[in-house]
């Protein structure tokens, strides 16, 4: 399920502190009938997906953090959405190269984590599904991921009694559906936004924001070097592209997996660059476990093929120094608040 982020073109694959100046966080405080609304982070672009047919409640949020977290969304109630997105790992899977589903099959992708994903305009290292209602679909009935049926799924949630509180909390009565739970969960990781790092505090002039002379250089690297690919502010363009890695025993096809055309060979979506200190290991197979890694692979290992990405063709070629200041602004990128806070936390 986690499909990892890497640097400058890695092609393939919120914080309680509220600041009342800009409200860059999605507010949680419930209106007069229980409403939570969803706030655009400062200067940042409209989402793609608004929840315009899904109206924000608390109740809604709460039904959908308690979905995610609910092994019972597997055939053998063991997996669940947070087993391969894990809070403190950014809603990515820590220390997996590739996703461990039920019977701790192994899937063929590293599991990619979950934040921003309003902006999104599609999901998966392939980018396969294009709706973030939808998404959980795949998971859920994917055979090496949780390998359950959507309607064995409702059967479960019907047969439990807190659930047929919590659906007519949220929805006005009782009746649940496969409809209502995916529009609850697309609450619950609708919400899920990191817009709080050092760099973001910087952006906005804030407290906190103060960079480091080598962090501004790296920011000047990241725009010469980077930003072709992975765009300010949400530091990707959630396009598909070939990074040129060497194809390895998995012979993942990427995007040509869905499309079937030979001009989509080993094209995986665009990952954010946004806390790749929670995140590792990188690459859409989890293939690099450091940051340096990456950046060896973009210096001297790119693989010439037919569908790789122009912007890579002689590779991205930067000096020790640059490389240095690059990690440094790299590291202002990391959300802590965002994986420390207690909304988006299991209960237990």
């Amino acid at each position: 399920m986690k499909r990892i982020l890497v640097i400058c073109c890695s092609l393939f694959f919120v914080a309680a502190t509220v600041f009342t100046a800009c409200k860059p966080d999605p507010s949680f405080e419930p209106g007069k009938s229980g409403e939570i609304s969803f706030e655009v982070p400062k200067g940042w672009p409209a989402p793609a997906y608004n929840f315009a047919g899904n109206p924000l409640t608390k109740q809604g949020f709460e039904l959908g953090k308690k979905l995610f977290f609910d092994q019972r969304l597997s055939r053998d109630n063991s997996t669940s959405c947070g087993s391969c997105h894990q809070p403190f790992a950014a809603f990515a899977h820590l220390d997996h190269d590739l996703s461990h589903g039920v019977n701790n099959q192994l899937g063929n992708r590293n599991s990619p984590p979950i934040f921003n994903m309003n902006w999104h305009t599609s999901f998966f290292w392939d980018g396969g599904v294009n709706h973030i209602e939808v998404q959980p679909v795949n998971p859920i009935q994917n055979p090496v991921e949780m390998d359950e049926t959507i309607d064995n799924v409702v059967a479960k949630l019907k047969a439990d009694a807190t659930y047929q509180s919590m659906f007519k909390a949220a929805f006005g009565d009782e009746t649940i559906n496969s409809q209502r739970m995916l529009k609850a969960l697309a609450q619950f990781m609708g919400m899920l936004v990191s817009s709080n790092s050092k760099f973001d505090k910087y952006s906005r002039g804030e407290a906190g924001g103060a960079m480091t002379e080598s962090e501004i250089a790296g920011l000047n690297i990241y725009k010469d070097k980077c930003a072709g690919c992975h765009t300010e502010p949400l530091f990707s363009d959630f396009s598909l592209r070939n990074n040129g890695l060497a194809p390895t025993a998995l012979n993942d096809s990427g995007r040509a997996r869905i499309t079937h055309l030979p001009g989509d060979m080993r094209k995986f979506k665009v990952p954010s660059l946004r806390n790749l200190k929670y995140t590792p290991p990188y690459m859409h197979d989890g293939r690099f476990t450091t940051l340096d890694q990456v950046l060896d692979h973009y210096a001297t290992g790119v693989q010439p093929s037919p569908t790789l990405d122009p912007l890579l063709q002689n590779g991205i070629q930067m000096t020790p120094q640059q490389r240095t200041d690059l990690l440094a602004f790299l590291n202002t990128l990391n959300d802590e608040e965002f994986v420390k806070d207690l909304r988006f936390q299991e209960l237990k």
